[in-house]
């Protein structure tokens, strides 16, 4: 496992970053147990967010403690807030959660421009006097679009950018990882398995290991997970030609107008599971078609024949997918699933 130097922040961690989304979904000794697991096998990066529920409290509980030595990890975490004053309660609240006394990069969450000083929001001026302050020590962005994240690059007022990158990944996203290079902006990588459709970790992690100044986080939940990431510690899989043309395969059969299921497309004005429903397809090849073929999502599925076209997802979506369309396609694809006149994998 190579060690990653995040751009100008001076941040050196191993190439293999705990995504702490999931962990919101297992009880707080779980999340102890796996969270101070993932440390003992050398992890070191560890990204939450305000919003993940109460995630930012099960690592205030793994390492708030005196389990580490707070110097001995990365914390990164996110802040949704829109005014200075929901940034400060943001940062307080993150601040007494994880149980620390200050938080190695602070990352604006799912940005939908990038604040700038004297932009009138006094949003990044909030970034600016927390960093100066010692609650902060580096200034990060996240970004959902292409054209947010060049900007946040290319302003070189954030020290980090975080985006969406898989082997599923277009040219112009993988671009983004040259930029920050560059511009020696440290790049990290969300959704290494693009939501789920992706299945085969040492393909994921050999992807991602061909770049310089890149920390993937990987989104871990179980033990088992776990163990997938970090026996890949002391023996990283590297680009070879099986993998390269595992991976072209992959890119032919699952690139395009896919949705990856972040669900920033939600609330739907009917109840749809847009992000879900909206990939079904695709989940039917790769995951185990028993579970989605259950009555439950038969039933979600049929909420698709009560999409009133509102167009309500429509701009929210970060890759502009066409949405109603996607799920109407999806949905024609299951039910001959259903009827037997397509078979799953």
């Amino acid at each position: 496992m190579k060690n990653v130097t995040l751009g100008r922040t001076g941040i050196c961690v191993p190439q293999n970053g705990f995504g702490a989304l999931p962990v919101q979904r297992v009880s707080l000794d779980e999340a102890v147990v796996l969270l101070r697991k993932a440390y003992d096998g050398g992890m070191r990066f560890f990204d939450t967010a305000r919003a993940y529920s109460d995630s930012e409290e099960k690592l205030g509980a793994a390492f708030g403690d005196g389990y580490v030595k707070r110097d001995e990890i990365v914390i990164t975490t996110k802040t949704q807030a829109k005014t200075p004053e929901a940034f400060w309660k943001d940062l307080e609240t993150s601040l007494a959660t994880l149980k620390t006394e200050y938080i190695d990069v602070y990352q604006f969450h799912l940005m939908g421009q990038c604040y700038k000083p004297g932009d009138g929001t006094g949003m990044y001026e909030c970034m600016q006097e927390a960093k100066a302050k010692g609650m902060i020590k580096h200034i990060g962005g996240t970004a959902h679009k292409l054209g947010i994240a060049k900007e946040l690059i290319e302003s070189d007022l954030y020290e980090t950018v975080q985006y969406p990158m898989s082997y599923l990944a277009s040219d112009k996203e993988i671009e983004l990882i040259h930029m920050c290079n560059e511009h020696n902006v440290g790049f990290i990588g969300m959704k290494g398995l693009a939501g789920g459709l992706i299945t085969n970790s040492k393909a994921a992690m050999a992807f991602i290991s061909q770049f310089d100044g890149a920390v993937p986080i990987w989104g871990i939940q179980r033990d088992k997970e776990l163990d997938e990431w970090l026996s890949y510690m002391d023996e990283t899989p590297s680009m070879d030609d099986e993998i390269k043309a595992f991976i072209e395969s992959e890119r032919k059969e699952l690139m395009g107008d896919f949705c990856r299921g972040c669900g920033y497309c939600s609330p739907c004005t009917v109840g749809i599971q847009i992000n879900q429903c909206n990939r079904m397809s695709l989940m039917l090849r790769r995951a185990p078609s028993d579970a989605w073929l259950s009555e439950y999502w038969q039933e979600e599925m049929k909420k698709i024949d009560e999409c009133v076209n509102c167009g309500a997802c429509l701009p929210r979506c970060p890759y502009e997918l066409n949405i109603p369309e996607l799920l109407k396609k999806n949905l024609e694809d299951y039910r001959m699933v259903l009827k037997g006149e397509r078979k799953v994998k």
